[in-house]
């Protein structure tokens, strides 16, 4: 990168998430060198507008008062930047980084904008990130790669709604403990560890206010491992690392309220174990077309040593507390190289886009 590159930064939106990633454009922002690189903040709103101003997060976040200005990003190539609603350009940019997590953001939507609009942007294409997001089609297209998972059932939001006893029989066929997660969320949100009839109707009333479709899984007693990963068509893995959870499992509260979970890197597990895991975190992120960077997740079963791939982040949290810029900042990649890296990845990414040809002449 030989000159200074604008950077339009884009954090919170329509998501459960909407605060995590507040926090993990906090870190990000701190961390990209003014020597290299303008920025631009975009911020949306939980309701879904975009506005941008200096203080865009401050603002969003509580902490300031400024005025911010409602802007568009048209998926129209011809109109490349933001725009006021008026139609006054505002800006333009060289790379997009979406800090944001969950609905509207993570699963390809976010994506598909940007696509549209023929930018640079950092992390996984539409398919990536839709599939990455989506826990149980993810989970086929695991089992698909001979990939090991855990068993699990899906219900959807109307089944639960309408026949919840029909719903828990079919789950208990997996025994307790089960887990339940919205199939479309992340860090924890709307997740429970149901032990009994009566948790698990609770449970799944939960995760449906945050998705359509709930996925159910057989608990292990599991330790959590997680690798990062890095890279466009020959990613790299990082060391293991592993969590270690202050509550029953690594809730949304360990992570971001209370902050007391500890995490070990690397994580103590057998050499042969840690490369088996690395090959297995790349092997995912080239089966659902990652791109620019991804978590990984494991659970090693305590009882006996297997271990299952959980789920994959596009887009993961980039807080100080982070596993993601941890994992590679233990690897040798300090956090400002680590940013540094994801916006090459992500003009690597579109150079190679722009090698696509769009239009189909018959030499008929």
């Amino acid at each position: 990168m030989d000159k200074k590159l604008k950077i339009a930064i884009i954090f919170g939106g329509r998501s459960g998430e909407h605060e995590v990633s507040l926090m993990s454009a906090k870190s990000v922002l701190s961390a990209l060198d003014p020597e290299k690189y303008d920025v631009v903040q975009i911020g949306i709103t939980h309701d879904g507008a975009w506005v941008s101003g200096e203080n865009a997060l401050a603002v969003l976040s509580g902490k300031a008062n400024d005025e911010l200005i409602p802007v568009i990003l048209p998926g129209d190539p011809s109109l490349p930047g933001i725009y006021s609603k008026e139609g006054l350009k505002l800006s333009e940019f060289d790379v997009v980084f979406p800090v944001m997590h969950g609905t509207y953001s993570e699963d390809g939507t976010m994506q598909g904008l940007l696509e549209m609009a023929d930018v640079a942007y950092v992390g996984a294409g539409v398919t990536g990130a839709a599939v990455g997001m989506d826990k149980g089609i993810f989970k086929d297209v695991m089992i698909a790669n001979n990939i090991p998972v855990v068993e699990s059932v899906m219900a959807l939001r109307s089944e639960i709604e309408n026949d919840i006893r029909a719903v828990i029989s079919k789950i208990e066929g997996l025994g307790y403990p089960v887990f339940v997660k919205p199939a479309n969320m992340g860090s924890s949100v709307g997740v429970s560890k149901c032990d009994n009839p009566s948790s698990l109707s609770e449970g799944l009333m939960e995760a449906a206010q945050f998705d359509r479709r709930v996925l159910i899984e057989r608990g292990i007693n599991a330790r959590e491992i997680e690798i990062s990963v890095l890279g466009n068509d020959h990613p790299q893995a990082s060391v293991p690392g592993e969590v270690e959870p202050s509550r029953e499992f690594y809730s949304y509260e360990s992570k971001y309220v209370d902050g007391t979970s500890g995490l070990m890197i690397p994580a103590p597990i057998p050499a042969e174990t840690a490369e088996t895991m690395c090959e297995i975190a790349i092997q995912t992120y080239k089966a659902i077309d990652c791109a620019g960077m991804a978590r990984v997740d494991f659970l090693l079963d305590k009882d006996n040593g297997k271990f299952y791939l959980n789920e994959v982040n596009t887009i993961p949290g980039f807080t100080a507390i982070s596993m993601y810029p941890k994992l590679w900042d233990a690897s040798g990649l300090p956090y400002p190289q680590l940013i540094d890296r994801l916006i090459e990845l992500a003009l690597e990414r579109k150079a190679d886009r722009d090698r696509t040809e769009r239009r189909f002449r018959s030499n008929a």
